[in-house]
């Protein structure tokens, strides 16, 4: 339903969809004038006489600085006409304003910036599941600074990524590996009683896949343009904070 357009003289892309013909509706006048539209003739009018060629977007290259309802906010995906591939840029500054559709030159990465733990919701489900005999205080905070010293040693190449979902493009969410699970069992038998401790080990085992022990990782956008073709590319950091990055070859 949708098809991505590039003009090869201008370097410029638009998407064509279904929607292109509707028509606005100026509403400063009574009765509302009707204004009809076509967004794609237009297109065509003004690269008459240029090169065109379609463009497949590549899956799964969708990121994003902002939450995903967010509607004002630049988006970077990648596109493919084949032979070569492109970075575009899809925002708009205001609400009321169309998206628009731009050809960057070089190319972006994710890099992670921090892993932490759902410290504020596994104290709320401790609570609940242990509501008829509560954890002490300190049984609770020994325990989520447990967790969070295995967040801070993580290493997510060797962790498998969660089907949970965040509002956030750069926020994912990974599932604590065996030997974090050992070490947070073990830390466990110290930390309660023989009772306490065989329920302790079912609400790991009913949490750790889908639950509040999901490692949250927070990821930062890296961009690196490139200006011309003998010269480096000059990286630089959408959000959070700057980071050196190597030039994809």
């Amino acid at each position: 339903m949708q098809q991505l357009i590039r003009c090869i003289n201008c370097n410029e892309v638009y998407l064509k969809t279904p929607f292109d013909t509707l028509p606005q509706y100026d509403t400063s006048s009574q009765p509302f004038e009707t204004i009809e539209k076509d967004d794609y003739r237009d297109f065509l009018q003004s690269h008459r006489g240029h090169r065109l060629e379609d463009l497949s977007i590549i899956e799964d290259s969708f990121v994003s600085e902002k939450d995903y309802i967010e509607p004002v906010k630049a988006t970077y995906f990648r596109a493919t006409n084949g032979k070569e591939r492109f970075v575009i840029k899809k925002s708009r500054e205001r609400i009321d304003e169309p998206l628009k559709y731009e050809v960057i030159s070089g190319d972006y990465s994710l890099t992670c910036l921090s892993v932490s733990i759902q410290s504020k919701d596994i104290e709320k489900q401790l609570a609940a599941e242990f509501k008829n005999k509560p954890l002490s205080k300190e049984k609770v905070n020994a325990f989520i600074k447990t967790c969070q010293r295995i967040a801070e040693t993580a290493d997510l190449r060797n962790l498998e990524r969660a089907c949970e979902e965040s509002p956030n493009p750069l926020e994912m969410y990974y599932k604590m590996d065996e030997v974090s699970l050992v070490t947070l069992r073990r830390n466990c038998r110290h930390l309660f009683e023989a009772k306490k401790y065989s329920d302790m080990e079912a609400f790991i085992q009913r949490e750790k896949e889908d639950g509040v022990l999901l490692l949250k990782a927070k990821y930062g956008i890296q961009f690196s343009e490139i200006k011309s073709s003998e010269q480096k590319p000059r990286p630089s950091v959408i959000r959070l904070e700057e980071k050196r990055i190597r030039e994809k070859r």
